[in-house]
């Protein structure tokens, strides 16, 4: 199937299904399918949907590009010495008192407690019933992006959303939504990093690239849902990943300003949240809100991508830099405490929503002790968010909701958030988001957990699964990259554990091989390939951005 896009939006009501060839020209930008077509793929995958994919390629794809080069230059001046620093050019929007963003539409007042997951059937279907406020439906770091997950899960949203979706598991089991209200569902599209090989984009100078993750979870969700969602007094929400400046803010606010324009729906409807997850980020959070505030409703503080993009930035700047074990990297240490007391700061400023991250820790419904402890570690997890200002906050499992609920309501009571709750007693400097002294040792433990994490947490990516429970925790992207980053840090300046051990490559992989040797191995496990990658992302002379890239395109992409 190929579509090109020949630059005019089609009026309301042309967006209609259609039958026949759809007509192409070498000359015009185009999308190509490459991957599969299973059962109702085509349903997701109408000529209308990838007109509209082309329409977002054409028009932004050279933008994404500048973008991502952008973030490479800055990653090289910040390991090259040049601290981030709050941008002298735009001091005239943090000065400014008087502008303010578009705060939460329909069905996102009241945030308190919000569920995270993948988008598969059943999981939708757990995350609809679970009675949390709101559902971040993640086909980002919680889902791997198999050409199968990507599109099924682009199936199961459009099922929800109208009240049809079912799910029957091999073991006979049905699964159906059977709440009386459900979520409001905010999607998380891919980065700006990631690439979608299934569908290629061919440009007007007849240039074939894969197209952009982004762009292909947000269009395929928006056209097919954001009139569906306005219906039932909801509208089309997201969460923003991974951004890195004001720029790459300004990029999606165009990309929501050219989409309701496109379908025909008022300017401002689309709404926003960016998790502030990235180092530089961090200190451009008033402009990402400006930039974004005809359609922003919030910033949420995604921690453990934020702990990674540390790690990256300054992981060839010396031994100040380095941080212990993962354990060790609480949410009360200097540098994280400065980073989301920042946050609330910021959002409240400006009447903004700030959210709350995810606590790893997971209940085990055969295992009371471990559940115990998972909601003690929560509890205080959440009232110190709720304490400190924030409007709402995540959970990983809908177990978790009654705790994560009951220490909002302690701060909230009947108000539906704390948006009129301003931080003035809050002043952060450059130098407390830089202070990453911890003062804890590297442990052997923590070492061993790095590669043990790492190596299962791949080894279910590769086989479609992207939000695993490991050792009580749960494990996604995010918190692999620690692990991983920690152990390439640690190697390249030549840290040492308590015994003064050490780290080596050896020593890593000595303990790959114990790794290997601890997991149960079963038909069709991926641990030997997983083992590679991570070698590679974790002990190689070279840091790859995401330990994600090469593997998706060797593995992944069919």
């Amino acid at each position: 199937m190929t579509i090109t896009d020949t630059g005019i939006p089609p009026t309301t009501d042309q967006i209609r299904p259609t039958t026949g060839p759809i007509p192409t020209d070498a000359g015009e930008a185009s999308i190509e399918i490459m991957g599969h077509i299973g059962p109702r793929y085509a349903e997701i995958l109408t000529p209308e949907a990838v007109a509209f994919l082309a329409a977002l390629h054409h028009r932004f794809a050279g933008r994404r590009h500048d973008r991502l080069a952008d973030r490479m230059r800055r990653r090289f001046e910040i390991g090259n010495g040049l601290d981030p620093h709050f941008r002298h050019d735009t001091a005239h929007i943090r000065d400014d008192p008087e502008w303010r963003v578009a705060g939460p539409g329909p069905g996102l007042e009241d945030r308190r407690v919000e569920i995270t997951g993948p988008t598969d059937p059943k999981m939708t279907i757990n995350a609809l019933n679970s009675g949390a406020r709101v559902w971040l439906a993640d086909q980002e770091d919680a889902t791997s992006p198999t050409w199968q997950n990507v599109i099924e899960g682009q199936l199961s949203l459009y099922d929800g959303i109208r009240g049809q979706l079912s799910f029957t598991n091999d073991a006979g089991k049905e699964y159906r939504v059977t709440a009386e209200r459900t979520p409001t569902i905010v999607m998380r599209p891919r980065g700006w990093h990631l690439v979608e090989e299934h569908i290629r984009f061919t440009d007007r100078l007849s240039r074939s690239m894969a197209a952009s993750g982004s762009l292909v979870d947000f269009g395929l969700y928006f056209f097919h849902n954001a009139a569906e969602l306005i219906a039932r007094g909801r509208g089309p929400y997201f969460y923003i990943a991974k951004l890195e400046s004001a720029e790459e803010a300004k990029l999606w606010d165009d990309i929501f300003s050219f989409s309701e324009e496109y379908i025909g729906i008022p300017h401002g409807t689309i709404r926003a949240t960016v998790l502030i997850e990235t180092l530089p980020a961090a200190f451009e959070m008033e402009e990402i809100l400006f930039e974004l505030r005809e359609h922003c409703a919030g910033l949420n503080a995604g921690r453990w991508d934020y702990i990674f993009s540390i790690i990256k930035n300054y992981r060839g700047r010396g031994a100040r830099f380095v941080l212990p074990d993962r354990s060790e990297v609480t949410m009360t240490v200097p540098f994280m405490r400065a980073y989301t007391e920042l946050l609330v700061k910021t959002c409240h400023k400006r009447g903004a929503f700030a959210i709350g991250g995810m606590s790893a820790f997971i209940p085990n419904r055969r295992d009371p002790e471990m559940t115990a402890m998972a909601i003690e570690k929560v509890a205080a997890d959440k009232k110190r968010e709720a304490g400190d200002g924030f409007d709402g906050t995540w959970v990983a499992h809908p177990d978790l909701i009654p705790t994560a609920m009951a220490e909002f309501d302690a701060v909230l009571g009947e108000r539906p958030n704390q948006v009129e709750r301003q931080r003035d007693d809050v002043h952060v400097t450059a130098a407390d988001l830089l202070d990453l002294q911890i003062g804890r040792p590297i442990t052997a433990k923590g070492v061993h957990d790095n590669v043990s994490v790492g190596i299962r947490y791949i080894e279910a990516w590769l086989r479609g699964l992207g939000a695993v429970a490991i050792d009580g925790l749960m494990e996604d992207a995010a918190t692999a990259e620690i692990s991983r980053s920690q152990i390439w840090q640690w190697i390249h300046q030549d840290r040492t554990i308590e015994d003064g051990t050490a780290i080596t490559r050896e020593y890593i992989e000595g303990l790959i091989g114990r790794v290997l040797e601890e997991v149960d191995r079963f038909d069709g496990d991926r641990f030997d390939e997983a083992a590679g990658i991570f070698r590679e992302v974790a002990t190689g002379e070279e840091f790859p951005a995401f330990l994600t890239l090469s593997a998706y395109s060797r593995y992944l992409a069919d």
